[in-house]
Parts: C-alpha cells; sequence; structure tokens
C-alpha cells in the first residue's frame, strides 16, 4: 500500500479519539524505533506486579532441632489480592505464571561450630531446592540472618510457605520477631 508522512495527528474534535486499525489489525513498530510516551497518560499497557504481597514475623518463635519448622510470619505488610493467609501465599484462580519471592530469617541465638540453619521455600507441601539456603557456623556466630530468593513457576491454586530448619541442638533455638523473618513475592510480568 502507500506510506503517509506527517509530523502530527489530531482528532477533528478537541479532547477526541483517534483509532487505529480495527478487531484483528497489527501495528508492527521496526527496530530501532523510539516510542516515547514519557509524558502520556499510558492505559492498557504494561501491567503491575500482582498478586503481591509482604508478612513478617509478629513475635519470637521456637523451633524444634532436627525438624521442618513452618515459619508462622504473623503479620502482613501487604496483600494486594488477598492471597496470603495462614503462613502461605496461595496463587489466585486465572493468577498462574512466573513469581519472584524473597525470605529472610532472623535467629535469636547464635550458630554453634559446626551446627546448620537452612531456609526454603515449601511448594504445595513438599520441599523444594529452588531458594533453598544453609549456613553452618565455623566459629560461633552470633544472631545470623539468612536471606534467600527463587523464581517459581506456579499455577493456580499452588501454595508457597517458608520453612525453617537447624540441627543446632546445644540451645533452645528461636527465630523471628522482627522484621528480618519475612517472606514476599510477586507476580512477573512480560516474561
Amino acid at each position: 500500500m502507500g506510506t503517509i508522512k506527517t509530523t502530527n495527528i489530531e482528532p477533528i474534535a478537541n479532547n477526541g479519539t483517534v483509532t487505529l486499525g480495527s478487531s484483528g489489525d497489527t501495528f508492527t513498530v521496526p527496530s530501532g524505533v523510539t516510542v516515547n510516551m514519557s509524558s502520556a497518560t499510558q492505559t492498557g499497557v504494561g501491567g503491575d506486579n500482582t498478586p503481591a504481597f509482604k508478612a513478617k514475623s509478629a513475635s519470637a518463635q521456637d523451633v524444634t532441632e532436627g525438624s521442618n519448622n513452618l515459619v508462622v510470619l504473623g503479620t502482613e505488610v501487604f496483600d494486594t489480592d488477598n492471597a496470603f493467609s495462614s503462613n502461605r501465599f496461595t496463587v489466585p484462580s486465572g493468577e498462574g505464571g512466573k513469581y519472584y519471592f524473597t525470605a529472610g530469617i532472623s535467629s535469636n541465638q547464635a550458630v554453634d561450630t559446626n551446627k546448620t540453619f537452612v531456609v526454603k521455600f515449601h511448594k504445595n507441601g513438599s520441599e523444594i531446592l529452588d531458594g533453598f539456603v544453609k549456613i553452618r557456623g565455623v566459629s560461633a556466630n552470633n544472631n545470623p540472618s539468612i536471606t534467600t530468593s527463587s523464581i517459581l513457576v506456579l499455577s493456580a491454586g499452588d501454595y508457597i510457605e517458608l520453612y525453617f530448619y537447624t540441627d543446632n541442638s546445644d540451645t533452645n533455638v528461636q527465630i523471628g520477631g522482627g522484621a528480618n523473618t519475612f517472606m514476599s513475592g510477586y507476580k512477573l510480568i512480560g516474561i
């Protein structure tokens, strides 16, 4: 067909609408072309990284040595889709996809020499290796904080929980009681 060359397109009426194409049409922006929308009001493009949430520990939690301990996250910082409840994030209907999760655990005790602290995500009640981090004390390490993150592919109804494990049997281990024990996540867009 033909090529239209111009420097400005405006509607006939002030504050009117200009429609490009109709249903089923495709507009292609060639490589090397810059579309500058920095000062425009943008609707229907991009998106929000939601569902999104963050929850943290409300108080110190005793943990059992030699066992996987579900981390109690009693304070919601935010939850865009009401998807976090009872210490777990559940993917809402229609929101499957890739999610970025990050978590941290703060211990109220030191890691004794040659003892292990582990923080990990569980998906649908089973341990997964994504987001599995452990530290081993070489010498007494005062009140360590451990963080981990992972990108997980999830379907609607899948749920993620945070667990803690230690073989630190020399002392009564506590975690939490502050903002350093948390789990957060959000849906990735565009990938």
